[in-house]
């Protein structure tokens, strides 16, 4: 396969998945400013930090209210990471590589896109940021399922697959990273709320509370980064972006030949021995292996571009790559 072609299919799913993951997040921030338990321009800044993106944030806009930070990650065309950009980029992806998806596909990331630059367009008037929120995370689904089941698993759906399982295992790490923004407090009740809207972010709690039932710190923080099975955990998404990876190349877990393999492999095998006692107790605890593991994440999708897409140096991408 062209590693034009590999590096289109990687980032369309990439920025699928992270309008996705905005959509949840603001969603359950909406809700958390309804409870009242946090300060809301502590809550909305949150927000705007977990993503990354303070720092041309606070430049361009100052205080955090919802309304600004709401405008910034659902419609803002100078913010890369906003949902309009997102699906603006993956829709030209797509159209690059039209030849090589079905045209289900194409038709749904199309769908999705012209939704979103509507809204956009109408943004002033928006009555309901929930049903906005709600469709994007639908659609996003949408074109989840029309790829899994009218794309031919070869090369391209495993590039496919690993774009939307790196930006999954990223953005559920952020979304973790609560204790960072609002500091650790005791297990109670406003506690309980705050751990609960995490997982609602990931929609995970009805399958974490089938597993373990009230919600606490450390059970949430286990479900999320090493549950196996479920979609969105960290460990989970690893492990399926290495079966992907191999499957390319045609490797054998628990060896390398590239540095993809090699970053991948580590960075899961880390997962698979972990315990979260353990993870919880290390200096710098639950905020400290958050940090550590995104900055291997980052390491893991470097090794993949340097294997597969490399036409120009790491950190210099193209047009609709973020």
């Amino acid at each position: 396969m062209l590693s034009r072609v590999a590096d289109s299919v990687y980032w369309m799913n990439r920025q699928i998945e992270r309008a996705e993951n905005i959509a949840r997040a603001t969603e359950t921030t909406l809700d958390l400013a309804l409870e009242g338990t946090v300060d809301h321009g502590r809550l909305w800044n949150a927000l705007v930090c977990a993503f990354g993106d303070q720092a041309d944030f606070w430049t361009r806009h100052g205080l955090a209210d919802q309304s600004r930070v709401f405008d910034f990650l659902a419609f803002d065309p100078e913010n890369p990471n906003s949902i309009y950009r997102c699906l603006q980029a993956a829709r030209e992806n797509a159209r690059t590589v039209r030849d090589m998806i079905s045209s289900p596909m194409w038709e749904e990331i199309n769908k999705c896109y012209l939704f979103v630059r509507s809204a956009s367009a109408a943004r002033g008037g928006l009555e309901n940021p929930r049903e906005f929120l709600d469709d994007v995370k639908r659609a996003s689904q949408t074109i989840a399922g029309a790829t899994d089941a009218t794309m031919s698993h070869g090369e391209a759906w495993h590039f496919v697959r690993m774009g939307r399982l790196v930006e999954r295992a990223d953005k559920t790490s952020r979304v973790l990273d609560v204790e960072h923004f609002f500091g650790p407090k005791e297990e109670d009740a406003r506690d309980a709320v705050q751990w609960s809207a995490v997982l609602e972010s990931a929609s995970a709690l009805e399958m974490y509370r089938k597993q373990y039932g009230a919600v606490s710190r450390r059970n949430v923080a286990e479900f999320l980064v090493l549950d196996r099975a479920f979609p969105r955990a960290m460990h989970f998404c690893l492990i399926k972006a290495e079966e992907s990876l191999l499957a390319v190349t045609g490797g054998t877990k628990g060896t390398y030949s590239t540095p993809a393999e090699q970053q991948l492999g580590r960075l899961r095998a880390a997962l698979d021995y972990g315990q979260i006692d353990e993870i919880l107790g290390e200096s710098g605890g639950l905020h400290g292996f958050i940090d550590t593991f995104q900055a291997r994440l980052n390491n893991a999708s470097d090794a993949l571009h340097t294997t597969f897409f490399a036409t120009r140096p790491v950190g210099k991408p193209s047009d609709g790559q973020p």
